[in-house]
């Protein structure tokens, strides 16, 4: 009988999972908009279900008559649907990058007998894969991990499409940005030291700090010097800057003609028809990760484009199938640690990552590495 898995979102991401775990399990779409779900019509294996995830209580009732469940909720749902899947007794592989410690849930997680694999996307995700790998192999000294998801079409005024969560997005501008240096915790705010980086696929791109770090603080913290920046087209930093600086990211009320609203509800109603992805329209991912230790340098590179013959986009694609392959990975293979478990903690044993990148190697997303001596 085939193992049933529930998918918790049918959004750009939790499309994509679906259709991948529906080639060898007995896969449910659970969302409450029917727009969304509209778009998963045409693989009639999937079963879908309108509900409001948001309601108390409801994730826990839904999820108890499935084997694993996975989350591709947007981060501000995150934590909550992890801690109910627990209560439910349920394993999950979680892609909602909540805000809140995912750490917070180990204890609850490890009561009720119960794994979660959270973060487990692309980046966070797959740069943490790699990074567990190597901190098992040699004394890492180095990480960087850069990395972004862009529209193939540069349009004025923004040069950017959301590739998932447009409210995530504008978090990445706000939260301020944590990284490791000489072994003490620097934090800087969201866009600050810029830098510019040369990529043979779409030349110069511009970096910027953010705060992708997040578990690799806690678990990695035998490695002295780790960074994370986000990637956009150059120029982007300056107009972000003017929109926070300006308050139209604050979510304090502000008194407008009487009326107490928050300037980011009004921001995320005018800018998310700008930066809503059509269908059809190409977008790519670009990731690089450098990791230098014992006097070599390994350099993973990604370049993932929308896929035209799927209809499926890249982000959807490096993000869900690094999903998907943990969920394999869960079932078919044993891993066993129970707790709440950051993908580092994948990457540890070499069958495991040798696994993850065999899966997404057959899926067309292939993490091209380099090394040379320093």
């Amino acid at each position: 009988m085939k193992k049933k898995i529930i998918v918790l979102g049918a959004g750009l991401v939790g499309k994509a999972i679906a259709i991948d775990l529906v080639k060898k399990y007995d896969v449910s779409s659970v969302d409450f908009n029917q727009e969304n779900l509209d778009k998963l019509k045409l693989h009639k294996d999937i079963k879908l279900i309108k509900e409001d995830l948001s309601v108390k209580g409801k994730i826990s009732e839904i999820v108890k008559d499935y084997d694993i469940v996975v989350g591709a909720l947007p981060g501000w749902m995150g934590y909550d649907s992890c801690k109910q899947t627990i209560l439910a007794g349920k394993n999950m592989v979680d892609i909602s990058f909540f805000p809140e410690d995912l750490f917070g849930l180990d204890e609850l997680a490890k009561k009720h007998n119960v794994t979660i694999i959270a973060d487990c996307g692309v980046a966070p995700g797959m740069g943490n894969i790699i990074l567990g790998r190597y901190n098992k192999k040699i004394k890492v000294d180095n990480y960087e991990c850069y990395v972004g998801g862009l529209p193939v079409k540069r349009e004025w005024p923004y040069e950017y499409k959301a590739v998932f969560s447009p409210i995530d997005v504008i978090e990445e501008y706000t939260r301020p940005a944590r990284y490791v240096q000489n072994s003490e915790l620097i934090i800087r705010e969201a866009l600050s030291e810029p830098e510019h980086l040369q990529f043979n696929e779409v030349g110069t791109l511009e970096a910027w700090n953010s705060d992708g770090l997040r578990s690799l603080i806690k678990t990695m913290s035998n490695i002295p010097n780790m960074i994370e920046k986000t990637l956009r087209y150059p120029g982007c930093i300056e107009y972000l800057k003017v929109l926070r600086e300006s308050g139209f990211f604050s979510y304090n009320e502000v008194d407008v003609k009487g009326k107490m609203i928050r300037p980011i509800d009004l921001t995320s109603k005018l800018l998310f028809p700008k930066w809503e992805l059509k269908e059809g329209e190409e977008e790519f991912t670009i990731m690089r990760i450098v990791i230098e230790g014992e006097k070599k340098r390994f350099v993973y590179n990604l370049f993932d484009k929308y896929d035209i013959e799927t209809n499926t986009t890249s982000m959807a694609r490096t993000t869900g199938y690094t999903c998907t392959a943990a969920v394999n990975l869960l079932l078919e293979t044993g891993f066993e640690r129970i707790g709440v478990n950051p993908p580092e903690f994948l990457g540890e044993k070499e069958k495991n990552f040798n696994f993850l990148i065999k899966y997404l190697e057959e899926r067309n997303v292939i993490y091209k590495l380099s090394e040379e001596d320093i």
